[in-house]
């Protein structure tokens, strides 16, 4: 017996292929949606549509832009002697957040991970090495999530970089600012000591 309007449990099943977003949440948001006035609602509708007409990759960096480069390629302020790696658009914005990078990046969209079927040829490798390639690039810091699979795509990365004579660095993880040692597992303290430097 189905309980609410075919329209409603259609709406619900949508919200619910976003990620991070279950049944229960999902149905709140189709019930909130139809809670909407019809202006509201097709004004949603509309920006979505407007986005997903608008918004592309970089030709240079692969990162999200609705213009022909994204702000920071189009920036001549900005080192584009130094890449930034990173796995997702959202980690660009993480970076910019702590306002000490001042190069440029590349966005790779996605790691390396067999378990989900995702290869070398699925992420924007290619584009980083004809980046690379062109000879202006002085160093490539892979800034990949500290985890298997980003590790991998950085070790897979740095491999494909070496013979072109580039430097590839790696960011330093480790204990996170405020918390204590005894509280840090084995895989961070060892990244924690790979990273140290001098004071």
């Amino acid at each position: 017996m189905r309980y609410f309007p075919a329209a409603l449990e259609r709406l619900t099943e949508e919200f619910a292929h976003l990620p991070g977003i279950g049944s229960k949440s999902a149905q709140r948001l189709a019930f909130y949606t139809l809670s909407m006035s019809q202006e509201d609602a097709e004004h949603f509708a509309q920006t979505i549509l407007e986005a997903k007409r608008t918004v592309h990759t970089c030709p240079v960096c692969q990162n999200l832009t609705d213009r022909e480069l994204c702000a920071i390629c189009d920036d001549e302020d900005r080192d584009h002697g130094i890449i930034c790696v990173v796995a997702e658009p959202k980690d660009v914005i993480a970076m910019e957040r702590a306002r000490e990078f001042f190069g440029v990046y590349h966005v790779l969209h996605g790691v390396i991970s067999p378990l989900n079927h995702v290869g070398p040829d699925d992420i924007r490798v290619r584009e980083l090495l004809a980046r690379v390639r062109d000879g202006e690039v002085r160093e490539v810091i892979m800034a990949t999530n500290p985890d298997t699979e980003g590790e991998a795509t950085a070790m897979y990365i740095s491999r494909l970089l070496r013979p072109l004579e580039v430097r590839v660095t790696r960011l330093a993880y480790g204990i996170p600012v405020g918390s204590q040692l005894e509280y840090a597992d084995e895989v961070t303290l060892l990244r924690a000591l790979e990273g140290r430097r001098d004071i």
